[in-house]
């Protein structure tokens, strides 16, 4: 690796001088840090050629160490999956531990150091492509690493869609809403939502109803090579909504469908050589207290 890309989380200004120290550590060692745009900002760094916009940082450079939480992790993955680059990124949290950040400021340099000479554990997440369908063609499409979800507005009522898995009819559910998420994206909105937990290596997606009206809507976990095909049935008053690891969305219209499958790529995320996944799971989800 020779060149470091840097990404902060927009406006962390205790990012600053961490920022500062990271690229002349990196320089010290040969390696050119490579700043989005915004965080060279932050950093006071001048514009240059080691200055890129987020679009172009994962084609500018061997690995990308993200300071923020999990949201600017998630950010930085949906531009590795829309560039088609398979970068690996270290996120390092800013404030409690993340389920996808594990690695925290004091961590950081050891990280870095095991990345850079290869001894580091980089883990594979399976991401999920979205496409919707407006009048039998495409109207847009999104890779996401959590979560795809459609929901009816803050006033709207209940609102009925068709799930489809392939070819073959699943359900036709009356709830608030539907989400269709990744095994990362279970320990998110799909665990407030009542879904279960699914191991990362799990090849698997899960379909978990918001709040069903019929009980008997569950949640469901089926394979990873499946697709996922939903289509809102939607009168006049009715609002909907489809949203996208929950920073981007757009209102449904009558007749669109929503279709979701394993994207062609993962991407791939820098472990804690501190803690497992299980470690990380008791911590945030206060298991069993010191009982293991």
């Amino acid at each position: 690796m020779t060149r470091v890309g840097l990404i902060a989380k927009d406006g962390l200004q205790q990012a600053s001088g961490v920022l500062t120290e990271l690229a002349g550590w990196l320089e010290s060692r040969g390696i050119t840090p490579v700043f989005e745009a915004d965080t060279a900002r932050l950093a006071g760094v001048a514009t240059g050629d080691t200055v890129v916009s987020r679009e172009d940082l994962p084609c500018a450079c061997d690995l990308i160490v993200a300071l923020g939480g999990d949201g600017t992790l998630i950010g930085v993955a949906g531009r590795i999956a829309a560039a088609g680059s398979d970068v690996p990124i270290l996120g390092v949290n800013f404030g409690s531990l993340g389920f996808l950040t594990e690695i925290t400021l004091p961590e950081l340099y050891a990280a870095l150091e095991a990345t850079l000479g290869g001894r580091a554990t980089i883990e594979a997440r399976t991401m999920l492509a979205a496409r919707t369908l407006r009048g039998g063609a495409l109207f847009a499409d999104h890779v996401v690493l959590n979560d795809v979800v459609i929901t009816k507005a803050a006033l709207s009522r209940i609102i009925e869609m068709e799930v489809h898995v392939g070819a073959a009819p699943v359900t036709r559910v009356r709830a608030d809403g539907l989400i269709i998420a990744s095994p990362t994206g279970s320990t998110a909105y799909n665990l407030a939502a009542g879904g279960p937990i699914v191991h990362p290596a799990v090849d698997a997606m899960v379909l978990t109803p918001i709040a069903p009206h019929t009980l008997t809507n569950r949640p469901v976990v089926i394979a990873g090579e499946s697709e996922v095909r939903v289509r809102p049935i939607m009168a006049d008053q009715d609002e909907v909504y489809v949203t996208f690891d929950g920073q981007t969305g757009y209102p449904l219209r009558t007749g669109d469908t929503v279709t979701v499958r394993r994207a062609p790529k993962p991407v791939r995320i820098v472990k804690s050589a501190q803690r497992t996944y299980f470690d990380v799971l008791r911590e945030k989800l206060k298991w069993g207290g010191d009982n293991r």
